[in-house]
């Protein structure tokens, strides 16, 4: 059934109801508990300023070029760890997590190994230990998974990506503040998307509403749009502050009246969030951290992150898989062709969203650049259907259901194979 027109100048702002509030139940307590914990562990900042986990994982990857990544299997993990290298390259724990799971060795070592990830999070780091504690978090992610129901539903889940995000605390009148200013610039833009989201996905279709996704994205874009204004104001600023400036509002094309604010596909790259988290509030805060800390370049006017993530998915296809990517080049196919929507949107385009969950639990533990390999790893396991068909643009109109721990396994394989110099501008290119 088609959906009803939308008068895109009439706003509609139906009232924050029980979907912005804490849930009612005999465990609100316990809920509370476990979010204020989270807060704890998220906020160390606050106690020792450091840069958010991400962002350490980053400059960590480029001080150790490819033989510490390659060595890494060679390291003992039993030894305690100083916070010099709390935070290690990837490709410490994952290789390391590899080993295990091959040769049936002990697990590494850490200083909250012994807890689950659900003690780690509800009750935070023991004797201040805060890197440890994330150490500890990022590898019961990466290795156990975070516990969920068949249909992907958490009440944990949402915690961890707050404090992988390193997402700040923000009060719950905050963001209603935002909802209550009305109709961003980009309203008329958001209301063109919205009702397009994960509309194949009845389980999304069931718990989110269309009204949730509408406030969550025009608070977004308040929060964008106050940010710019902000770096527009000509008070004595830095010539640095300006070129920083024009950095971040980038080109206007697509970007409608108001660049950086809203771009086309920012409803989808949302939608996970909304179905994860128990309040609006909360899926705000942690879409927030992601779009502006972790990938800012992918919601610029002229979207120049993704397509240096683009480029990059064909120049990784081309070293781990010369064939496959010289019979698409072939054909005429590139990147940019096919891979836009898994780009932009760390592949929350593609079904089932329980998969994507499971997937971004791995991409925010170790960095959403990772996902310009995950693009790669999905490409090289339907090789033998793309080198089989003579027109290739049909079988990747739509990639096949996503298997998370399937990509993850590729993903991890491939990352051996890409030169320091490629791997550094993966971290680099939504920044």
């Amino acid at each position: 059934m088609p959906s009803p027109p939308r008068d895109p100048a009439k706003p509609v702002f139906p009232p924050v109801i029980s979907d912005t509030q804490a849930p009612s139940s005999p465990r609100t307590q316990r809920t509370l508990r476990r979010l204020q914990s989270a807060h704890t562990l998220g906020a160390r900042a606050a106690i020792a300023p450091q840069p958010s986990l991400i962002s350490q994982q980053r400059r960590a990857e480029q001080r150790n070029p490819s033989p510490t990544r390659v060595s890494a299997l060679n390291r003992s993990p039993q030894r305690g760890r100083a916070n010099s290298d709390a935070t290690p390259p990837l490709l410490h724990q994952i290789n390391n997590l590899s080993a295990a799971r091959r040769s049936g060795l002990k697990k590494p070592v850490f200083s909250h190994g012994h807890l689950s990830l659900q003690q780690i999070i509800r009750e935070g780091p023991t004797d201040g230990d805060f890197l440890g504690a994330l150490e500890s978090a990022r590898w019961k992610v990466a290795d156990e998974g975070v516990n969920s129901a068949e249909d992907g539903m958490s009440t944990l889940r949402i915690y961890v990506w707050l404090v992988l995000l390193d997402a700040p605390i923000m009060r719950t009148d905050d963001y209603l503040a935002l909802i209550h200013r009305g109709a961003s610039p980009a309203y008329s833009k958001i209301r063109n998307d919205t009702f397009r989201t994960l509309t194949t996905d009845p389980l999304f279709r069931r718990r989110v509403s269309e009204a949730s996704l509408i406030r969550v994205l025009n608070a977004i874009a308040w929060k964008l749009h106050d940010a710019n204004d902000d770096q527009r104001r000509p008070a004595s600023r830095s010539s640095s502050s300006f070129r920083s400036r024009g950095s971040l509002t980038g080109s206007a094309s697509g970007a409608g009246s108001d660049p950086g604010t809203y771009v086309q596909g920012m409803n989808v790259l949302a939608a996970p969030f909304l179905y994860a988290a128990r309040s609006e509030a909360e899926a705000f805060v942690a879409f927030h951290s992601l779009v502006t800390r972790e990938c800012p370049a992918y919601i610029r006017g002229a979207m120049d992150g993704v397509h240096r993530g683009l480029a990059l998915v064909d120049k990784v296809l081309a070293i781990v898989d010369p064939k496959l990517s010289m019979y698409l080049t072939a054909k005429g196919l590139s990147a940019e062709i096919y891979a836009f929507p898994s780009v932009l949107t760390l592949c929350a385009c593609t079904p089932p969203l329980p998969e994507v969950l499971r997937l971004w639990d791995f991409l925010f533990a170790y960095g959403p650049h990772l996902n310009i390999i995950c693009i790669v790893a999905q490409l090289t396991i339907m090789r033998g259907q793309i080198l089989q068909s003579p027109s290739p643009n049909k079988v990747l109109r739509s990639f096949p259901q996503l298997n998370a721990d399937l990509v993850k396994s590729v993903t991890i394989g491939i990352i051996k194979k890409i030169p320091d110099d490629v791997y550094a501008e993966i971290v680099s290119h939504a920044l």
